[in-house]
């Protein structure tokens, strides 16, 4: 049986040194940009005819719209509209990440924890630096919310600074570990088809269909998982606690 892991390899596609540093073109970063191709193909040509009444592809393109503009405005508010443009691309950049990654021998990158956690950190940066600029030294009360007794200063600002500080962690963490263990899932149920052979190899192959279906339901939500706790680190940010 082959290894259900194997599909998870990064291979050089071209070789790119920078000194000591290996800046090679990977298999990673071609499905990086054929997600950033397909997106903008999506919206381009969906929104091209631009008509009253929306065909097909134009409602999709709106209904991403409507979408994302409605969890902005429901979790952050109206001064969280600046921001849109940014976590729109984000949604659409993680969610075609995952559903290409659906297709028989692509790649998904989501898949790596180092492609997870560079995402989860320059949301993490970015919404920090948006709050101390707002906020300046009131930024510092994220970690004492009102009304809390100064007693329990020393125990509380400590665990407020740990879970502000694992944020990055638990956002990369969970969109790595789900499309990982998904991906996986489908492989191994997928090796024990041929084996069992036309009397037994219906049954893994029932489940593998059953998983397919359910992972295109994961590759949304955790796109939308990532993409909604960003918008509540940016309503923290805009007005503390």
């Amino acid at each position: 049986m082959a290894n259900p892991l194997k599909q998870f390899e990064i291979h050089t596609l071209i070789p790119i040194s920078l000194g000591d540093i290996d800046a090679s073109f990977t298999n990673s970063a071609l499905f990086m940009i054929l997600a950033v191709a397909a997106i903008t193909m999506f919206l381009t040509l969906s929104m091209r005819g631009n008509k009253l009444v929306p065909g097909r592809w134009q409602s999709m393109a709106e209904l991403s719209y409507e979408f994302i503009a409605g969890m902005i405005r429901d979790n952050v508010g109206s001064e969280g509209r600046r921001y849109f443009p940014f976590v729109f691309s984000l949604f659409m950049f993680i969610l075609f990440a995952n559903m290409i990654g659906l297709i028989p021998y692509s790649f998904t990158f989501t898949s790596h924890i180092i492609v997870t956690f560079a995402m989860a950190i320059f949301v993490f940066t970015g919404v920090t630096v948006i709050a101390i600029v707002r906020h300046r030294l009131r930024f510092f009360s994220l970690f004492l919310p009102p009304g809390v007794p100064i007693v329990m200063a020393p125990i509380l600002i400590p665990i407020e600074i740990l879970s502000y500080l694992s944020r990055p962690i638990s956002l990369s963490i969970r969109l790595f570990a789900n499309m990982m263990a998904g991906h996986t899932m489908l492989k191994v149920f997928a090796g024990f088809v041929v084996p069992l052979g036309i009397v037994g190899g219906w049954l893994p192959l029932s489940v593998d269909v059953a998983l397919i279906g359910f992972e295109f339901l994961v590759a949304f939500l955790q796109a939308y998982v990532f993409t909604i706790l960003t918008c509540l680190y940016l309503n923290d940010a805009i007005h503390l606690h």
